[in-house]
């Protein structure tokens, strides 16, 4: 399914218009097949209306915002069997995920299990499919399309055990931890 971006903006004479609509791309991961990530929209720890709306996650310093802050993305997770894959580069494959999700990728543990923890507060919609939602010590849950999860801040990891794409749709709101 191809995606598209619309952003509403403001015309010269201060009417609703579209500012920006193009399709979803370059989000498909080369060397994770299947892994998709979409940056949608950020906005800074006060966000603003602007005039005239540009791109604010042309190019992105950090996935995780700061305090306040919010990055909205779309994410399609493979099944788990493309890791398992022989011609599957675990190297090439975190590397690339430094790249494409600054500050994301740090968050991870370094045990290559996938779970991470970021100080953010994340909504997050189950679009298509079906997930694992994985906690310390063995808490699992199964989600299915239409499922929302609210993560506070804590330590996870998200698994596709089955044989078809999981499609997320999730806001992360920059928090502090009390």
């Amino acid at each position: 399914m191809q995606a598209t971006r619309i952003v509403t903006g403001h015309d010269a004479e201060g009417r609703a218009d579209f500012a920006l609509h193009a399709p979803l791309t370059h989000g498909a991961f080369e060397h994770h097949p299947g892994f998709v990530a979409n940056l949608l929209w950020r906005t800074g720890p006060q966000p603003a209306i602007p005039t005239s709306p540009s791109d604010p996650v042309a190019a992105v310093e950090s996935v995780i915002p700061q305090p306040g802050g919010t990055i909205a993305m779309m994410v399609s997770f493979p099944p788990d069997s493309v890791t398992s894959a022989p011609h599957f580069d675990p190297a090439a494959a975190g590397m690339e995920f430094a790249q494409r999700l600054p500050g994301l990728a740090e968050s991870f543990d370094p045990d290559g299990s996938g779970f991470h923890r970021t100080d953010t507060v994340d909504y997050g919609v189950v679009l298509e499919g079906e997930i694992w939602l994985d906690l310390d010590d063995g808490r699992v849950r199964h989600l299915k399309a239409g499922d929302v999860v609210v993560q506070l801040g804590t330590r996870h990891a998200w698994r596709n055990p089955g044989e078809h794409p999981a499609r997320m749709f999730f806001v992360l709101i920059g928090a502090v931890r009390d």
